[in-house]
Parts: structure tokens; C-alpha cells; sequence
């Protein structure tokens, strides 16, 4: 069910969004040589209870997770791109590290993903980021009233086309509330002027992601982090926005 949000409703979202982009910023910022995946995920874990927070990934088990994820934050390496379960790992100079990380503060939802190079970049990898990064600024300017869904998936897979990167539909952005993944869903490439109408009140996950040379990925055998088929690097970039009127807020804005 799609619902939209009062005026007052969104201001009351707003410390969940604070909250998940200080999270963010604290993880990538931690994000160097030598550090464990499990200790980042306990850097998240530790604000969170500070806050006073509730994770919306410790318990989550969706269909397409073979258990309940049991980490509060998703960290992604080099040619995972998606729904990366922290495990044992030490970053190194280097690493492409896409950090997804979705909260709930007093009863509302904030969802938003970071990709950053660990250490020493490759051009490609900072291409990659920064490309995710133009097509989610693109998307968030064409979340206005009188679009369609159609439009923001258009205004994001043009950014991709544009930069020579395919577009894999399965995963995107999707609809935020009192819990992290509602309607609609919001593809990553699409046809503009088609889908539902965006109204004032919708509250969004906009999140594109793709990988270097590829448009297929895999699940991993850990149930959970998705993975190029060609072993390509990906970057995600992600905020959680709520249109209006006027212009779309974005929520999550992290600085």
C-alpha cells in the first residue's frame, strides 16, 4: 500500500534521517586500511543503541535472504555491490567499499548508501562512484509532483547510459515509512511518463547501483551479498527523500 505522509509527518522523519547519515559518515570515515568489516558493523551498532535507535536489518529476512541478515549495516567489497553481509574481512588499499545502512528513530524510517574508495583510488572505481552519484541527484530532481515513477527511473538510467554502465532492474529504490521497504518501487532505468503519479507526501528510497561491465550478479554463498557474474566492481549511491510541493527534501543528506 502506498501512503503519503502529512507535512508534519515528514518533519518527524527528519531525526531518522539526521541519525542514518551520521551514521554513514562515521563508518565511511572509519573505512581504512586494516580495518574489519565486523568493526565497522560495530561502530553502527554501538550509535545505534547510544540513540536509542532500532536496526531495520538485524531481523530482517526477506525472501531473497537465506536467514534473518544479523548485522546492523550492509558492506559491500569491490565486485559486491549489494546487501554485503560484514563478515571476517580487513579492508586494503584500495578496496571499493559500498556502505548501506537504514534505521528507525521514534517510529519512522531512513534508508541511504555510501560508496567510498579505501585507501589509494583507481579512476575507474571513483568514475563508478561518482556516475551513481550524478544519477541519484538526477533522480531526486525529477521527484516532483506532476511526474511519474517513470520519470525518476529515467532520469537515473539516462546517467548510467550516458557513462557507457548497464542497468540491472531487479534491485531499486522503493517506498520509506514506518518501515523500510514499501511501495512503489522505483527501477533504476524506465520510460518516462509512465507509472503511478508522484504526489506530495510520497516518501522515497532512490538508490542507484550498477556494476563496472556488467548487468548480472549472484548470490553469494553467505545468502545475502550480492556479486557481479564477471567480477566487476559496483558502487550504490542512496538517500531517502520526500517530495513535495515545492522542492524534494532530502532526508538523509549527510554535511
Amino acid at each position: 500500500m502506498i501512503e503519503l505522509r502529512t507535512p508534519a509527518e515528514i518533519e518527524e522523519m527528519r531525526p531518522a534521517g539526521r541519525f542514518v547519515a551520521s551514521v554513514l559518515q562515521a563508518t565511511s570515515a572509519a573505512a581504512k586500511p586494516g580495518m574489519n568489516l565486523l568493526e565497522l558493523d560495530a561502530l553502527a551498532h554501538e550509535m545505534i543503541r547510544k540513540a536509542g535507535a532500532e536496526s531495520c536489518y538485524i531481523d530482517y529476512h526477506p525472501s531473497f535472504g537465506a536467514s534473518p541478515f544479523g548485522k546492523v549495516i550492509c558492506t559491500s567489497v569491490n565486485d559486491a555491490v549489494l546487501h554485503g553481509l560484514p563478515h571476517d574481512y580487513v579492508l586494503r588499499d584500495g578496496d571499493l567499499l559500498s556502505l548501506d545502512f537504514a534505521a528507525s528513530v521514534n517510529g519512522w524510517v531512513s534508508d541511504s548508501a555510501i560508496s567510498v574508495v579505501v585507501g589509494t583510488p583507481r579512476e575507474a572505481d571513483l568514475r563508478l562512484i561518482s556516475t551513481t552519484e550524478e544519477a541519484l541527484a538526477a533522480g531526486i530532481d525529477a521527484a516532483r509532483v506532476g511526474n511519474r515513477i517513470g520519470d525518476i527511473s529515467r532520469a537515473i538510467g539516462d546517467v548510467a547510459k550516458a557513462s557507457g554502465y548497464l542497468v540491472n532492474t531487479d534491485f531499486g529504490g522503493h517506498g520509506v515509512g514506518r518501515t523500510m521497504h514499501g511501495d512503489p518501487h522505483v527501477p533504476n532505468a524506465g520510460r518516462p511518463g509512465r507509472g503511478m503519479p508522484l504526489k506530495a507526501g510520497l516518501v522515497l528510497a532512490i538508490e542507484p547501483w550498477w556494476l563496472e561491465t556488467t548487468d548480472r550478479i549472484f548470490t553469494d554463498p553467505d545468502g545475502w551479498t550480492l556479486r557481479s557474474a564477471d567480477g566487476s566492481r559496483g558502487a550504490h549511491s542512496e538517500h531517502t527523500i520526500a517530495i513535495t510541493d515545492g522542492d524534494p527534501i532530502v532526508l538523509t543528506a549527510r554535511g
